[in-house]
């Protein structure tokens, strides 16, 4: 089993704080004075009102908050599509690194210079993410590479960022009444150890290793994980094959290259799933930027810094949930007894579900979200049920939400998760494993939505039994 090691943190200092602090009271007030305003006049306000404002708030901020960002760009199935897609210029949103810094974190990490390691490194980033940057280079003997290195000084940003990210949260959710910002509460400690994993570029080449291998064993040779150099590599420097393509959304450029998305999208759900149903570790951010179709019609995973891990207990979950889709009725109870085991009596309170109305429940949401045609079905209800909103997973009308309704909503569902921990309820592991499953599968359904809206996730029966019969 693979375990990342998260990298210790930090303890920001007091001025550090004080000043983060300021700069995050200073641009709220004026991304989000706007909208406060006009509905403190009871002017006419969007639906989605807060989101544009929240995202120039994140993007304003960067790093840590561009990274939760980029959690509901990829997420239409929780945030809905219009919230999603104004935060998409978060996928790939951030500054440039000056290339004296990037030198600086090669030599100190390898203590070699860069013309010592590289015969060519392309000044210009091919990608410039929140937490690092990534160049495209060639060693000595002509292979090419791609280099990742950690922004400077951003485990200190981080660090301070999450100790203020809670509270700031907190005021948007429930004193404010943005919705956007009561999801992203919930989403809050999972965000934060994912965080502190990424922070260590080993765990990243650790991961790739281990899949590299498992892609091997399980003779999956449309998918390509780059190989790193571990002896070009360290903490805060990767070093790994470079990997030309385009993305797996990006429609006109397979047509370019006279690619068909459809078996790729296949072949890279069936890969998915044999390393989570039998590793219990499966890729954990496979939003289309990590997902490239290569020149050679073979489908490429990039950034392997996320990497789901399931215990044994929500692997099992996992794969009762699959058996109850493909009609094994007895697991719809087990699916239960492991939820209220998870989260115990503030579930019950909290919906209003013992546990086989829960088991009945969880039944006719999750089995046809998982056999129904891609194009019939949404993932975000089943999440909604889960933060709260049955009457919208079972299809029931309701009442139009107002801004009060959504905080008292939200507020209901901070109260059960506090139970969750008063009540002796699993917690974090679950919650973390749960959580990158459901957002993987989000993604699946953008996919599935694309290319292949009258199939479904399950719809080879006999791959996905024989798969459960093999040994974990």
């Amino acid at each position: 089993m693979l375990h990342p090691v998260p990298l210790p943190l930090p303890t920001p200092d007091g001025r550090d704080l004080r000043r983060r602090a300021r700069r995050i009271v200073t641009t709220a007030t004026r991304t989000l004075g706007p909208p406060l305003a006009r509905r403190a006049l009871r002017r006419p306000l969007e639906p989605q009102g807060f989101a544009g404002p929240l995202r120039r708030l994140f993007e304003s901020l960067g790093a840590t908050f561009v990274k939760f960002g980029q959690l509901i760009a990829s997420s239409p199935g929780v945030f809905g599509d219009a919230v999603a897609d104004e935060f998409r210029s978060c996928l790939d949103t951030g500054p440039l690194v000056p290339l004296d810094e990037v030198r600086r974190a090669v030599a100190t990490t390898l203590g070699r210079s860069l013309a010592e390691v590289f015969a060519r490194f392309d000044p210009a980033p091919i990608g410039r993410a929140s937490m690092a940057v990534v160049h495209r280079a060639a060693l000595h003997d002509g292979r090419e590479v791609a280099v990742k290195v950690l922004r400077p000084e951003i485990e200190t940003t981080v660090a301070t960022d999450l100790r203020l990210m809670g509270p700031l949260l907190d005021v948007l959710a429930f004193r404010v009444g943005i919705p956007e910002a009561g999801q992203l509460v919930r989403m809050l400690d999972g965000f934060r150890e994912q965080l502190t994993e990424e922070l260590d570029l080993r765990n990243e080449a650790r991961a790739m290793e281990h899949h590299r291998d498992l892609a091997r064993a399980l003779r999956l040779d449309r998918i390509v994980v780059p190989a790193p150099y571990p002896e070009l590599s360290g903490q805060r420097v990767l070093v790994m094959d470079f990997l030309d393509g385009v993305p797996i959304d990006d429609v006109a450029g397979m047509a370019t290259l006279g690619l068909d998305a459809r078996p790729l999208l296949d072949q890279l759900v069936r890969a998915w799933f044999i390393t989570a149903l039998r590793d219990g570790t499966f890729h954990a951010d496979t939003h289309a930027g990590n997902i490239l179709v290569l020149r050679d019609g073979r489908v490429g995973v990039l950034d392997w810094g996320i990497v789901g891990r399931l215990d044994a207990r929500t692997l099992r979950f996992l794969r009762r949930t699959v058996e109850g889709a493909l009609g094994d009725a007895s697991a719809w109870g087990d699916v239960a007894d492991e939820v209220l085991a998870s989260y115990g009596p503030a579930l019950i309170d909290g919906l209003g579900l013992d546990r086989d109305s829960l088991a009945a429940f969880s039944r006719s949401v999750v089995e046809p979200m998982l056999t129904r045609p891609f194009g019939e079905v949404s993932l975000g209800k089943f999440l909604a049920a889960l933060q709260g909103n049955v009457a919208e997973a079972e299809g029931r009308p309701r009442e139009r939400p107002t801004w009060r309704r959504i905080l008292a909503r939200l507020r209901r569902q901070r109260a059960m998760h506090v139970g969750v921990a008063r009540h002796g309820g699993r917690g974090t592991e679950f919650d973390r494993g749960t959580f990158l499953l459901a957002k993987q599968l989000l993604y699946f359904e953008r996919y599935g939505k694309m290319f292949l809206g009258d199939t479904s996730l399950l719809a080879d029966r006999a791959f996905f039994e024989e798969l459960l019969r093999a040994p974990t």
